[in-house]
C-alpha cells in the first residue's frame, strides 16, 4: 500500500452510517462471485440449503434469525478454506398463493372457476413473476451470502421432475395409496390442510348435555355432552368404559336417534374416561379423530354429514342445507323442544383448531385422499439419528425427535387445489389407474387426478432436488449430503422429518450413495420472543419487522442482536434496546479502528514478545484465548457464547483498556512502533472473528486497514502460538484495579474526570508496577507533585505484589463526608468477610470434612480481611 494509515483513516467517513454503504458492499460481493460455489473445486465441501420461505410472504424476525445463523456458518467456513454452497430458493406455498390470487380475482367479482384451471394457473405464475421478488430483496438487505446463480423454486421444471420421480417410486413400492380417512378440512378453502396449518386458540362456546334413548328414567337412556351439537346428526354409537358398572347392562343395546331412522349402539371402549362428565361419549366417526378410531375398532358406520363448504348434507332432515353453525342452534332448539336438553354451560371456554390461512374453525372430515405409508421411512429417519449419521443439536431435543418419528401416522399428501404439483395419477374411462413418471405419457382419453400434492411433499425433496436429482450432477456429487440444516425446533416434525424420510428413501439409487442422509447436522434454535418474553404475534401487536431494524440500526446491528441471543434449543428475547446496543457496538469498533489508523496502525510481523510491553503481551494473549473460545463455540453452534466472548473482549478489554494504554505507549518512542503493529494485529483478527455476524462494518474497516481485496475471502484466524503471559496478565490486572480504585475515589469526591490531581504513588516498585506508572498516571489523571507536596487524601489498594498507596493533594476539593462514607462501605464489606471466614474456621464439622487446601484458602481470606479492617479503620481515624 502506498497510502499511509492516516490517509486511510481520513478515507473513512466521520461516523459509521450503515445505510450509506451496505447495498453497494453487498452487490460488490455478488458481482465478484464470492458466493458462487464451484463443484470442480478441490477444497472440502460445506453446504446448506436455505429453508425455502413462502413466495407469498416477507421475511419475519424468525427468518432473520435463520438467515443470520446460516450466513455466519457459511462465511466462517469460506474463510476457513471450504468450497461453500448456500443454496437459496422459495416455496410455491400452495394454499397461501392460491388464496392471494383468488382474493385478487374476487375484487373484480371473479372466481377461479370463471377462468378454468389452466388460465388460473397462468395467472398465478404472472403473480409470482410480479410479486415474488420481495424476499430476495430482503435477503440482500440482510447480507445473505447465498449463491444466487442456483436460486430454486419448488415449481421449477427440474423440481417438478424430481417430484414426479419420487412419487412414482413410492407408488410402485406400494407406499402411496388412496383411502377414505379423517382429515383437517377447511370449509372456506375447501381442501384438506396439514396439522401445521391448523392453529389452536381458546374460544367461548357452549357445552350441551342431551339425552339419548327413552325420556322415562326407568327405561334405557344415556346422557352425553358436546360443544359441536350439529355433529350428533352423524352419531352412530355411544361409548362407555368397559369397567363402568353404571352402564355395563347397556353395552350392546341400541338407542333410537331423535331425528333419524337410525339406532345408536352402545359400545365399550378403553378410550372413554369414566370420571369425565357422565362417563358416556357420543361417537361421530366421520367428524372426530378419536371417534374415528373408535369407529374402526367397533366397525361402526361412518356417515359424513357435512359437505365441502361445511353445510349439513345427506341426513334427510330439515337441517340439510344449513351451515354448520346455523345447524348447531337449530339442533339445540329441536332437542330442547323434545325435552332432551339436560344441561347447557355457556360460555364454555375450549380449544378450537382454526385454519391458519382462512381463519375459520377447521372441520374434521372423512374424505377420500392420497396417503403415504410412512412406517419404513419413519424408522429409517429415526435410525439415522440413532446411528449418528445425522446429529441433532442440542442433543436434548433428540427425545422429541424419536417421540415423533417412532409414532408417526400415515401422511395425507393430497390437496383440493389447482396451484401446486398435480398428482401424477391418470384415471381411465373404465376406472383404470396408472402412475406416470416425468418422461411417460398418459394414454389418450385418460384424465389426470384433479388433486395437487401437499406443499411439504416437494419441500421434503429440497436438499437434493435443488441440486439436480434425479439426475447425476456435479453439485450432488460435491455438496450432498449437506453439512447442516438450521431451523427452529417448532418445525422439527413437519419438515425435518419429511426430508429425512425422503432422503433415506432415495439413498442407494443410481445417484445418491447408500446410507446418505440429507444433512449431517441439524441445528435447532428456539423461538424469538419480545423483550418481556412473550411470543411475537400479530394479535399481540408485538411483532417486529426485521427490515425496520435494518433501516434504523443497520443490518450488522440486527444480525449481532440475533446471533448474540441464539443458543441451541433456547428461545431468545429481544427488544429495540438490544438492537441499539448492537449499533453502538458497531460504532465502537469503527471508532477504535479509525483511532488505530490515525496513530499509524499497520500490519507487519510482530516483534519478539520480549520487546513488547506487558499491555501488548496481555492483549495478544487474550486475543488468542478469545479466538479459541469463539472457534469452539461456533463449532458447537453456540452463537451466543461466541458473540459474548468477542463482544466483551472487544469492548471491555481492547477498547476500554488497551486503546487507552496504547495512547500512552504512542507517546513513548521506544514503544510507539511496536504498539502500532500490535494494534493492527488485534484489529485484523478481531474484525475477522466478527465478520460472519457483522459483515458490513468489518468489511469496510478491514479492507481499509489492510488494503486487501475483501474480508469475505480472507483467511480465518488460526492459532497464533502466542502463549498466555501470566506475569503480564497479573500486572495488567493489578494496574486496572489500582486505576479503577483511584477513579472511584475521584468520582466519590465529585472531581472532574479530566481534572489533573497531584499525587505520589508509594509502593509501586514492590508491587511490580513501576513500568506501568506512566499509564497509571495518565488513566487515573494524576500529575507529578510539586516541591512541598502535602497530601490531603490517600487511596490504598491491596495488589498481588503488595499494597500501593496513592497520596493526593486535592487542595481542599476532597469531600470529607463522601470519603468517610466510601471508607465505611469498604469497612463493612471487610468486616462481613472477616466474620464469615472466622465463622467457618470455628466450625469443627466443616474443618473435619474440608480439604486442607480449602481450609488454607479460607485462612488466607481471613488474614486479608483482618488487615483490611485494620487499614480502613486507621484511614477513618485520620480523616479531619
Amino acid at each position: 500500500m502506498t497510502d499511509s494509515p492516516r490517509d486511510r483513516a481520513d478515507a473513512l467517513p466521520k461516523s459509521w452510517e450503515p445505510g450509506a454503504v451496505e447495498s453497494e458492499l453487498y452487490q460488490g460481493w455478488v458481482d465478484a462471485g464470492y458466493f458462487t460455489a464451484d463443484p470442480a473445486s478441490d477444497k472440502p465441501a460445506y453446504s446448506i440449503v436455505l429453508p425455502p420461505p413462502n413466495v407469498t410472504g416477507s421475511l419475519h424476525m424468525g427468518h432473520a434469525l435463520d438467515h443470520t445463523l446460516m450466513d455466519a456458518l457459511t462465511r466462517r467456513r469460506r474463510m476457513q478454506g471450504y468450497e461453500v454452497l448456500w443454496l437459496p430458493g422459495m416455496d410455491h406455498a400452495g394454499i397461501a398463493t392460491q388464496s392471494v390470487v383468488e382474493k385478487q380475482l374476487a375484487v373484480d367479482g371473479k372466481s377461479k372457476e370463471d377462468f378454468g384451471r389452466e388460465l388460473f394457473i397462468d395467472k398465478v405464475w404472472d403473480w409470482k413473476r410480479e410479486s415474488g421478488g420481495t424476499i430476495g430483496a430482503q435477503m440482500r438487505r440482510l447480507g445473505d451470502g447465498v449463491d444466487w446463480s442456483r436460486d430454486r423454486f419448488t415449481m421449477d421444471d427440474g423440481l417438478s421432475r424430481a417430484v414426479r420421480t419420487i412419487f412414482k417410486r413410492l407408488y410402485d413400492a406400494g407406499l402411496i395409496y388412496q383411502a377414505e380417512r379423517l382429515v383437517n378440512w377447511s370449509p372456506v378453502l375447501q381442501t384438506a390442510i396439514s396439522d401445521l396449518e391448523v392453529k389452536y386458540s381458546d374460544v367461548e362456546g357452549e357445552l350441551v348435555s342431551f339425552r339419548y334413548g327413552s325420556m322415562n328414567d326407568d327405561e334405557p337412556h344415556l346422557v352425553v355432552a358436546t360443544t359441536r351439537l350439529e355433529t350428533m346428526l352423524g352419531d352412530t354409537a355411544i361409548a362407555v368404559h368397559p369397567d363402568d358398572d353404571r352402564y355395563r347392562a347397556l353395552v350392546g343395546q341400541t338407542l333410537a336417534h331423535p331425528f333419524l331412522d337410525r339406532q345408536i349402539i352402545v359400545v365399550a371402549d378403553q378410550h372413554v374416561d369414566p370420571e369425565f362428565g357422565t362417563g358416556a361419549v357420543k361417537v361421530t366417526p366421520a367428524h372426530d379423530p378419536n371417534d374415528f378410531e373408535i369407529g374402526i375398532r367397533h366397525n361402526l358406520p361412518m356417515p359424513s354429514i357435512l359437505d365441502k363448504a361445511g353445510a349439513i348434507t345427506g341426513t334427510g332432515t330439515r337441517f340439510d342445507g344449513m351451515d354448520r353453525f346455523e345447524a348447531r342452534v337449530a339442533v339445540r332448539e329441536a332437542l330442547a323442544a323434545e325435552g332432551r336438553i339436560v344441561a347447557e354451560k355457556r360460555p364454555y371456554l375450549h380449544s378450537v383448531g382454526h385454519s391458519e390461512r382462512s381463519g375459520e374453525p377447521i372441520e374434521p372430515r372423512l374424505s377420500l385422499q392420497w396417503w403415504v405409508n410412512v412406517e419404513s421411512m419413519a424408522k429409517a429417519a429415526g435410525d439415522a439419528v440413532r446411528n449418528g449419521d445425522t446429529v441433532i443439536h442440542p442433543a436434548s431435543l433428540e427425545p422429541r425427535w424419536f417421540a415423533w418419528v417412532d409414532n408417526m401416522h400415515d401422511w395425507c399428501i393430497s390437496r383440493q387445489l389447482w396451484w401446486g404439483h398435480r398428482i401424477p395419477i391418470w384415471h381411465g374411462p373404465d376406472g383404470q389407474q396408472v402412475c406416470l413418471g416425468p418422461d411417460e405419457t398418459a394414454p389418450e382419453g385418460w384424465e389426470q387426478d384433479p388433486d395437487v400434492l401437499d406443499t411439504w411433499f416437494s419441500s421434503a425433496l429440497w436438499p437434493f432436488s435443488t441440486m439436480g436429482w434425479p439426475d447425476r450432477t456435479p453439485d450432488l456429487e460435491k455438496f450432498y449430503p449437506t453439512s447442516v440444516l438450521v431451523t427452529g425446533y417448532d418445525i422439527l416434525f413437519f419438515w425435518v422429518a419429511r426430508m429425512m424420510m425422503f432422503g433415506t428413501f432415495v439413498a442407494g439409487d443410481d445417484v445418491i450413495p447408500e446410507g446418505a442422509v440429507p444433512f449431517e447436522n441439524v441445528f435447532l434454535h428456539g423461538l424469538i420472543r419480545d423483550e418481556f418474553g412473550r411470543k411475537m404475534s400479530k394479535s399481540k401487536g408485538n411483532g417486529i419487522d426485521p427490515l425496520d431494524w435494518v433501516e434504523k440500526f443497520g443490518a450488522d446491528a440486527l444480525r449481532f442482536t440475533l446471533a448474540r441471543g441464539a443458543s441451541p434449543g433456547g428461545d431468545l428475547s429481544i427488544g429495540e434496546d438490544h438492537a441499539r446496543a448492537s449499533r453502538n457496538f458497531a460504532t465502537k469498533i469503527f471508532n477504535a479502528t479509525k483511532f488505530a489508523l490515525m496513530n499509524g496502525a499497520q500490519l507487519a510481523p510482530l516483534p519478539a514478545l520480549a520487546e513488547l510491553t506487558d499491555a501488548d503481551r496481555w492483549i495478544l494473549g487474550r486475543l488468542e484465548e478469545v479466538r479459541a473460545e469463539a472457534d469452539s463455540a461456533m463449532e458447537s453452534y453456540e452463537f451466543s457464547r461466541a458473540c459474548e466472548a468477542i463482544y466483551h473482549f472487544a469492548w471491555d478489554e481492547f477498547c476500554d483498556w488497551y486503546l487507552e494504554l496504547a495512547k500512552v505507549q504512542f507517546g513513548q518512542s521506544e514503544h510507539a512502533a511496536h504498539t502500532a503493529v500490535v494494534l493492527a494485529t488485534v484489529l485484523d483478527n478481531l474484525l475477522k472473528l466478527l465478520h460472519p455476524v457483522m459483515p458490513f462494518v468489518t468489511e469496510t474497516l478491514w479492507t481499509t486497514l489492510t488494503g486487501a481485496e475483501s474480508l469475505v475471502i480472507a483467511d480465518w484466524p488460526s492459532p497464533s502460538g502466542i502463549p498466555v503471559d501470566s506475569v503480564a496478565n497479573q500486572r495488567i490486572t493489578d494496574m486496572q484495579k489500582l486505576i479503577t480504585e483511584v477513579r472511584r475515589f475521584r468520582s466519590d469526591q465529585g472531581l472532574n474526570d479530566r481534572q489533573r490531581v497531584p499525587a505520589k504513588v508509594v509502593g509501586i516498585d514492590a508491587a511490580g508496577l513501576d513500568a506501568q506508572l506512566p499509564a497509571i498516571a495518565a488513566l487515573a489523571w494524576l500529575t507529578e507533585p510539586a516541591d512541598g507536596f502535602t497530601p490531603s487524601a490517600a487511596v490504598e489498594v491491596r495488589l498481588t505484589g503488595g499494597t500501593v498507596l496513592v497520596e493526593l493533594d486535592t487542595s481542599g476539593t476532597v469531600d470529607v463526608a463522601a470519603e468517610r462514607k466510601r471508607l465505611e462501605k469498604d469497612l463493612a464489606a471487610a468486616q462481613k468477610e472477616l466474620a464469615q471466614t472466622t465463622g467457618k474456621l470455628g466450625n469443627e464439622a466443616f474443618l473435619a470434612k474440608a480439604p486442607e487446601a480449602v481450609v488454607d484458602k479460607i485462612k488466607a481470606r481471613q488474614q486479608l480481611a483482618a488487615e483490611e479492617v485494620e487499614r480502613i479503620t486507621a484511614r477513618l481515624g485520620g480523616l479531619s
